[in-house]
């Protein structure tokens, strides 16, 4: 069975993994997307949108690891989209157009069923109504033993933290103080989790921390 875990996902400093006030305008919230900048140079981001160029380098390293060996994804609502409440239309498929990056089953968590979205490149969205480890189990199903990527946002990751679930965190650590958001670690002891530290790597924009269960 492959590993559930965390992969490139980024903090400010002070330990937010997103800002406040998510809208069209600010998907991660306000300044939100300061802490991503370290993966915008990479050629690894340059490719999933069909440029050239984009930075090699050791940032560029963990990008493509993050993608390595995942069959299937889990997104909390937020991650998909802006969208409160019921899906009015369904006219929204998502931030990043017809093709999404991911290539997998996604499952989104929600508390208001859609059917399952088809999208260009292998990504299939599924709308989970009945909770973390329903949609744990279908990604463990649809992954066919590779790797279940929680790609967040903060709320979900912390959510299967705290059921145990998370095997390892790949964390980016960008030189950005946001001030405010949604803290990732607040009220979490990790050592207590099991988790400690095994690999911890500057990169040209950001320090990589991998953690793991011991």
């Amino acid at each position: 069975m492959g590993k559930v875990r965390v992969a490139g996902f980024s903090l400010s400093l002070d330990g937010y993994g997103a800002g406040l006030h998510q809208d069209l305008e600010n998907p991660i919230g306000v300044r939100g997307l300061e802490i991503m900048r370290w993966f915008f140079e990479t050629k690894v981001f340059q490719a999933m949108h069909g440029q050239s160029g984009g930075a090699a380098g050791v940032d560029n390293d963990f990008a493509s690891r993050a993608f390595e060996n995942v069959g299937a994804w889990i997104l909390g609502r937020n991650m998909f989209g802006p969208i409160r409440g019921t899906w009015g239309d369904e006219s929204w498929k998502g931030w990043w157009g017809d093709t999404p990056p991911y290539h997998t089953p996604v499952f989104v968590l929600t508390h208001y069923a859609r059917a399952p979205l088809v999208m260009n490149g292998g990504t299939t969205f599924y709308f989970v109504t009945d909770g973390l480890q329903s949609a744990l189990e279908q990604a463990r199903e649809a992954a066919n033993g590779k790797d279940v990527r929680i790609g967040g946002g903060v709320s979900t990751i912390r959510g299967y933290l705290r059921m145990g679930a998370i095997d390892e965190m790949h964390l980016v650590l960008s030189p950005v103080l946001l001030g405010e958001g949604e803290h990732l670690f607040g009220g979490l002891n990790l050592p207590q989790l099991g988790f400690g530290q095994v690999e911890a790597f500057p990169g040209e924009n950001a320090t990589h921390m991998v953690l793991k269960k011991s």
